[in-house]
């Protein structure tokens, strides 16, 4: 099939017209000459390339940065990290987002991280808390290994996790 796409500024485009039970549709262009430019595609198509042009979308959107996301508290309002043990790549960044039963904060135990690592330094101060649901805490881990951390808070109603960094 041969499609042809202008791209004179004079164009304007008419609704789509979708016509025939074989799923195909025009689109006309008019150009300031009065001339007629149809451009015809099958519905199935032309989803497609919708589809694909919203995943592209999405891609450049989000940028090459991935993140990790962490509930403060449950859904069902356990006092939980969830999940409350994961895995994520060296240099991912992992969000802490109040979720309920707060407030909450996120501290790293500085016995329980990997050799030259400042827990303080990747840590909420212990006063500092989250209190108000979506709000959130952000940290990314460069050195590999095993991370302990907990919620100040409710430490001692087992609101404790660990991250392993790969």
């Amino acid at each position: 099939m041969a499609t042809t796409f202008a791209t004179s500024p004079a164009l304007a485009a008419a609704p789509a017209s979708f016509g025939g039970l074989r799923g195909r549709s025009s689109n006309r262009l008019r150009r300031g000459s009065g001339r007629v430019l149809v451009v015809r595609a099958s519905l199935k198509e032309a989803v497609g390339l919708a589809v694909a042009a919203t995943a592209a979308s999405a891609v450049v959107a989000s940028g090459s940065a991935q993140a990790f996301d962490v509930l403060l508290g449950s859904d069902s309002g356990e006092l939980a990290f969830v999940p409350s043990s994961f895995s994520v790549a060296a240099g991912e960044k992992i969000v802490f987002k109040n979720n309920a039963g707060f407030p909450h904060n996120v501290v790293f135990d500085e016995d329980e991280v990997p050799a030259g690592v400042d827990a303080g330094a990747i840590s909420m101060a212990e006063e500092d808390l989250l209190n108000a649901q979506g709000e959130t805490y952000s940290v990314t881990l460069s050195a590999k290994g095993t991370y302990g951390f907990y919620c100040a808070p409710h430490q001692g109603a087992g609101m404790v996790g660990k991250v392993t960094v790969n």
